[in-house]
């Protein structure tokens, strides 16, 4: 049985943009020739104005024009930081149209110990905001509300596990899988701090490597994007038999809220 991993990365010093994706040191497998956040497709320019790629190996959503909401296992405390880039704007990491703003201060939520204990969540504020048309904000989910159904994930990780991460940003749909189902896979789920997706029974369409941060999200009532979900950890990739999962933002709404309040 592999080791439950997060869904993050580092880059290496040395990694190169390769075509069609970002090549990791040599101890991974070389990236798979499908396209797929695991199992999914390439996204449309535009499709998902709010979608970030941060220079650690992990994605994220703008909260607000100047914060990112992010996991907290992406990042290594609160405090001023100025090392982290932000790519917004663009699903192609190469375009001349990304958009490319520096950190300027990190808040990584107090009580997180470990992305499988919650409080999986942190805020990364920009040195300013991203401005223009190409992107968008948005919104999390303050109740339970929008907590099931069918979900939206994206990112530019790894396609297969272990795999080179992409150069264009991937989708892909997940179902909800209940707390009941999901603890069967992994006993001690912290239930209220986690929601998980995926295809429990046949695997084949997750969230993977180089994932970590970005949003879940679905339609709202009035057909807007809202997020529910922050991608965390699961076990390997798109394995059957364990779902994807993703830090329960309704949970979180609050503090959240009150913390980019204060930044």
């Amino acid at each position: 049985m592999r080791r439950q991993l997060a869904r993050w990365f580092t880059v290496a010093a040395s990694a190169v943009f390769a075509v069609g994706a970002l090549v990791l040191p040599a101890h991974a497998s070389s990236p798979s020739p499908s396209p797929g956040v695991v199992g999914g497709t390439r996204a449309s320019q535009g499709e998902f104005p709010f979608m970030v790629r941060l220079s650690m190996g992990c994605g994220g959503a703008l909260y607000t024009r100047q914060i990112v909401l992010t996991a907290a296992h992406c990042v290594d405390g609160t405090g001023s930081n100025s090392g982290i880039t932000a790519t917004a704007g663009a699903v192609d990491l190469q375009s001349s149209g990304a958009i490319k703003v520096r950190s300027s201060y990190v808040y990584q939520a107090p009580s997180f110990t470990g992305a499988e204990n919650g409080n999986d969540w942190a805020l990364i504020k920009l040195a300013s905001p991203v401005t223009g048309s190409a992107v968008t904000t948005l919104p999390i989910a303050g109740s339970t509300a929008y907590d099931s159904g069918t979900f939206t994930i994206a990112g530019w990780g790894a396609t297969s596990e272990g795999g080179g991460q992409q150069r264009y940003l991937q989708k892909a749909s997940v179902p909800f899988v209940d707390d009941t189902a999901c603890s069967s896979a992994y006993p001690g789920l912290v239930a209220g701090a986690s929601i998980c997706a995926g295809y429990q029974a046949t695997g084949g369409v997750d969230t993977c490597q180089g994932d970590s941060g970005g949003p879940m999200f679905r339609r709202d009532a009035a057909g807007a994007w809202i997020q529910v979900g922050i991608t965390s950890w699961g076990q390997g990739c798109a394995e059957a038999g364990y779902p994807g999962v993703y830090t329960q933002v309704s949970t979180y709404a609050s503090a959240i809220a009150a913390a980019a309040a204060r930044l």
